[in-house]
């Protein structure tokens, strides 16, 4: 399986679903591609009227980090990060100062809304550089009562680690050729952590929250704002929920796709059950069977006994769990788009975007195919 980028095309006028779709079906036409084997349509939200949609798995992951607001720690936090690094002078102030005691960072973050990982790295670093900032700040004649205040400071230790386990979970679902069933098992597991955790912190138990177990290690005279805490993982549970429902109705076509050798025939599709009997009693297939490598195994199956199992594989195979690969083309874009290069067109774009495909060309096909010249 290899998955690129097929066509670039530009929408310089409206943006409505109508011109998307029309912009898809020029694409499809110019590429001429038959529809009825499109499987899906992923999404960042856009609805599809009359196709099978999935909602891009990232965005969803996005959306529901915005439960964790908490401008009481951000607010603070943004703002401390702002009169450090607003004006020059300042700044190097706090990087000498940093420098003279020899912190183990050099400065703090900037905390950019757009990229969905930069709030979990400021706040990783705002922590860990917590008694220097407020030192600094007392320096410069500017008290900020938070920075001492220990229930605040909870709530920091608390989101630091919350926000750091979102942006692993989203590093797991980044990168290019992600199956589904790959995206749908970090999705579930991240749904177990979030059980798993929602008892522990009831307990006051913080095992898993490194930000948290340390600030209670140093003090332990100072109570844990359970409540708080409780509710905040509780409706991320529950957002998680509602946002990644429409993933779990794929659950049993994921799990047929996954392992077809622990598949229940009784609850399979009818089409299945006898092929997935024969398969499931195939002691060679068994042995070759190889969770990491899927598309191989599937590709190796039998047409003829196999027919409608390979159908699913490859529907499923060419399902998007996300956009990555359009919001890398973006980023890649915008490196290549500079006002150093006002002249480049749209056909420019194209060709530098879709022209770094991983597909490596069959020379000795393509030599075979040409004439070689003839001697006189």
């Amino acid at each position: 399986m290899c998955e690129e980028l097929a066509a670039l095309q530009s929408l310089k006028g409206t943006t409505t679903g109508e011109d998307i779709f029309g912009k898809v079906y020029q694409t499809m036409e110019e590429l001429d591609l038959d529809w009825s084997k499109l499987a899906s349509i992923t999404t960042d939200g856009l609805l599809m009227v009359g196709m099978s949609r999935v909602h891009c798995l990232i965005h969803q992951q996005a959306l529901c980090c915005k439960v964790l607001t908490w401008d009481s720690v951000m607010k603070v936090v943004v703002s401390c990060i702002n009169f450090i690094r607003a004006k020059g002078l300042k700044h190097r102030q706090f990087q000498e100062f940093l420098s003279e005691l020899e912190s183990a960072h050099g400065d703090v973050l900037y905390c950019t809304e757009v990229r969905w990982l930069s709030r979990g790295r400021v706040l990783r670093r705002f922590y860990e550089l917590l008694l220097e900032i407020n030192a600094f700040l007392h320096s410069q004649n500017k008290t900020v009562p938070e920075l001492i205040d220990p229930e605040w400071k909870w709530h920091l230790a608390f989101l630091t680690d919350m926000t750091e386990m979102l942006n692993s979970f989203n590093l797991q679902l980044q990168g290019q050729g992600k199956l589904i069933c790959d995206m749908y098992s970090h999705t579930k597991a991240f749904e177990v952590k979030l059980e798993l955790l929602l008892g522990q912190v009831k307990k006051h138990s913080f095992i898993h929250l490194p930000a948290t177990q340390n600030l209670s290690a140093e003090n332990p005279a100072v109570s844990f704002p359970a409540e708080k805490c409780v509710e905040a993982l509780e409706m991320l549970k529950a957002e998680f929920g509602v946002r990644f429902r429409e993933l779990h109705v794929y659950a049993k076509e994921i799990h047929l796709f996954q392992n077809p050798f622990v598949a229940d025939i009784d609850e399979a599709q009818p089409s299945y059950q006898f092929e997935l009997a024969e398969l499931q009693n195939c002691d060679v297939l068994k042995d070759a069977f190889k969770p990491n490598s899927l598309i191989d195994f599937y590709a190796a199956l039998p047409n003829d006994t196999y027919p409608n199992i390979r159908k699913h594989a490859m529907k499923m195979s060419t399902l998007f769990g996300s956009t990555y690969i359009c919001e890398q083309t973006f980023s890649r874009m915008k490196l290549l788009k500079t006002p150093m290069r006002s002249r480049l067109t749209d056909e420019h774009l194209h060709q530098c975007l879709t022209g770094s495909a991983k597909m490596e060309p069959d020379i000795q096909l393509l030599t075979s195919q040409m004439q070689a010249h003839s001697s006189h």
